[in-house]
């Protein structure tokens, strides 16, 4: 299978069209076809669906776009590495996070950076915490900033300073928005709004599902989410309440939200993690030393 035939089925499943694909790539129609005949031969599986004006993936078809994804982020990673090896450190950086305000240290990092080194450029994934060690092991990302608890054995880290503080983001309007603070007897019949890694992380230890206790699993919770932008989004529509992190949400005096921390206190601090025994290029060398350098 080779990585030039990969992009060529790329530009089909983008463009739906193997006209237009051929267009973009700057190919005949015949030789693109023929490609991806040869590549579902290769893989004994039918990709694609032709029809009269479009193509539509097949399941393996869908299958291989993932696949292939992933294989061209790898190539264009490491060719972006190989090409950065010259005297003037330059090269790309990429770092995946879930959502947090400590964040800001690793920003102020890039910031102190950037003067003496301006070539190097960062690339910021944001996900939770499955996605972040997916990409990790898979080489796409370098580096990885994971909310705990999260099972970080099988790396390197480095503790990052501050904590942040767990509660609910509600409308203004809500009767609960009169309390300082919300208790677990509160939240047992709301319809609540949860992260998917606290559904599907509890085996794993999350500090919500801890937090709450054995009866987690009775919890109401009608909607879960991955970043919390759009899940605000649901509950100033009145879907119900999230469960998240503060400061991540716009609840100034504009807003129609606000934030209310849980009772007993709960905090989670972070580590920025990468894979043991990684080959760094120079630019994400650069970075590691200052990390280190920096909360060590």
């Amino acid at each position: 299978m080779e990585i030039r035939v990969l992009r060529y089925f790329l530009a089909v499943a983008r463009e739906e069209s193997i006209t237009a694909a051929a267009n973009f790539l700057h190919l005949t129609q015949p030789t693109l076809s023929r490609q991806i005949h040869d590549l579902e031969e290769e893989l004994g599986q039918q990709l694609l669906i032709r029809k009269s004006h479009r193509v539509l993936l097949t399941p393996e078809g869908m299958l291989l776009r993932k696949r292939a994804e992933e294989i061209m982020a790898m190539v264009d990673k490491t060719e972006a590495e190989f090409n950065s090896l010259e005297n003037t450190i330059s090269g790309d950086v990429y770092i995946g996070s879930g959502e947090t305000q400590t964040i800001r240290h690793i920003a102020e990092i890039i910031w102190q950076l950037k003067e003496e080194y301006p070539a190097i450029h960062y690339h910021i994934h944001s996900g939770n915490a499955q996605d972040i060690t997916d990409r990790l092991d898979k080489g796409l990302l370098d580096f990885g900033v994971l909310i705990q608890p999260a099972d970080i054995a099988k790396y390197d880290s480095l503790h990052l300073p501050g904590k942040d503080v767990w509660g609910v983001i509600m409308r203004k309007d809500s009767p609960l928005a009169a309390k300082d603070a919300l208790q677990k007897e509160d939240l047992r019949t709301l319809p609540l709004l949860c992260s998917r890694q606290a559904i599907l992380s509890q085996r794993h230890g999350n500090a919500f599902a801890e937090w709450f206790g054995s009866d987690f699993d009775k919890l109401n919770i009608v909607a879960t989410y991955n970043l919390i932008y759009n899940a605000a989004i649901m509950v100033e529509a009145g879907v119900g309440y999230a469960v998240t992190l503060d400061n991540l949400s716009n609840t100034s005096a504009a807003s129609e939200l606000c934030f209310r921390p849980l009772t007993p206190r709960l905090e989670s601090g972070l580590d920025i993690v990468w894979k043991k025994y990684q080959v760094f290029s120079p630019a994400a060398e650069v970075f590691l030393q200052r990390l280190r350098g920096t909360f060590s």
